[in-house]
């Protein structure tokens, strides 16, 4: 199995969303947000329960009306992961959703408005528990920002963020966590950098309006890494114009990389030569469709020759290795051989065979049933 990450994370304060905690020593946190219509209180459920059982620990609905935040309601009672309320200007919808059971507002203060509008919403926050979300974005920075700054920069985000801190600081909420988000790895990098030392607040990471699925997944890996190698960051938001389940996915791939925290099958696997001894992409392509319901953590190597294979196999939990014959090991260890035809049935029933038994051991009262292959 892989080794634990050398990665020493920021000392942060620790807030509940729901019954996730975020900061401190939580593991850190992966979401996404539903892009389906809120008041469509059916597919938003549907896109919620799909992002849960891909793994999400969180989900961000957007709120902008009163009829969303009605049906936000009804999304709430249906669902038992925590949500976050996306609000913009009308502190009365983030009144509403605090009623309805919001387990988070994103929210900035400096945007709803009146000093007593602000201190109701933060009212209102401290009687229900509800942490807020501040979020600045560089493509919406205040207008005397921007004419002092000419641009966005690094410097005019945290201007930015450093405002709405100081109004939850001076109401006295400390519950809140901070996102800097631009669309320029660099920009977002230095932002989080500078407010990092800054703040004992959680960081939400996230390199907004990143693109779509190959492109925003690849500048998403190398801004959060850069961040998260730095041990900056508690949660994290894979921005995709995609859908919001490859963001967990894709979220989720950049922390086992790191290994910061497993979750699924880990597949090592090799780009495949003249030496392959079966169809390398194939055989990975295939088991990773049929794995995406496995989110026990496993490392499972799929090398297809015996120059590499042997050594990689051995440091899995299951892994095949290509030969005359092929061969799969279990732990380490030589188990039996398989011909082409059957690799993927075969690696996927002692996959899955394994994974019922850690299932079993950490929960003996359970039976858990072996998923039918055939």
């Amino acid at each position: 199995m892989s080794a634990p990450s050398p990665i020493i994370r920021r000392k942060s304060r620790q807030i509940m969303v729901g019954n996730v905690p975020i900061g401190g020593d939580a593991p850190i946190a992966v979401q996404s947000m539903t892009n389906t219509e809120t008041c469509d209180v059916e597919a938003t459920v549907a896109q919620i329960t799909a992002l849960q059982n891909v793994g999400a620990d969180i989900v961000r609905v957007s709120v902008p009306s009163m009829d969303a935040a009605e049906a936000f309601g009804k999304i709430k009672q249906r669902v038992d992961i925590p949500l976050v309320a996306d609000i913009h200007f009308d502190y009365k919808i983030a009144l509403r959703v605090a009623e309805l059971g919001v387990d988070c507002l994103r929210i900035n203060p400096g945007n709803i408005g009146r000093e007593d509008r602000v201190r109701a919403v933060i009212d209102s926050a401290r009687d229900h528990g509800i942490p807020i979300r501040i979020g600045v974005n560089a493509g919406s920075l205040e207008k005397d920002l921007q004419k002092k700054y000419g641009e966005p920069t690094p410097d005019a985000i945290v201007e930015s963020a450093l405002r709405h801190i100081d109004i939850l600081d001076r109401l006295n909420y400390p519950e809140f966590k901070v996102s800097l988000k631009a669309s320029d790895v660099f920009m977002t990098v230095h932002a989080y950098q500078k407010l990092a030392g800054q703040i004992e607040q959680p960081l939400h990471l996230g390199i907004t309006e990143a693109g779509g699925l190959r492109s925003g997944s690849v500048k998403s890996a190398i801004g959060l890494g850069m961040l998260l190698s730095q041990g900056i960051g508690d949660t994290i938001r894979v921005s995709l114009a995609a859908d919001p389940v490859e963001e967990i996915r894709v979220g989720f791939d950049i922390l086992k990389s790191l290994r910061i925290r497993n979750k699924g099958i880990n597949l090592i696997a090799c780009p495949s030569c003249s030496r392959q001894q079966f169809d390398v992409i194939s055989t990975v392509n295939e088991l990773e469709n049929r794995l995406e319901d496995i989110l026990e953590p496993m490392d499972v190597a799929v090398i297809g020759c015996i120059v590499n294979g042997p050594g990689e196999a051995k440091e899995a939990a299951v892994g095949l290795t290509g030969g005359e014959p092929n061969l799969v090991y279990v732990d380490g260890k030589p188990s039996h051989k398989v011909d082409n035809e059957t690799i993927v049935d075969e690696l996927e029933r002692e996959i899955r065979e394994r994974v019922t038994r850690q299932q079993q051991a950490s929960h003996p009262e359970k039976i858990i049933p072996i998923k039918d292959i055939s």
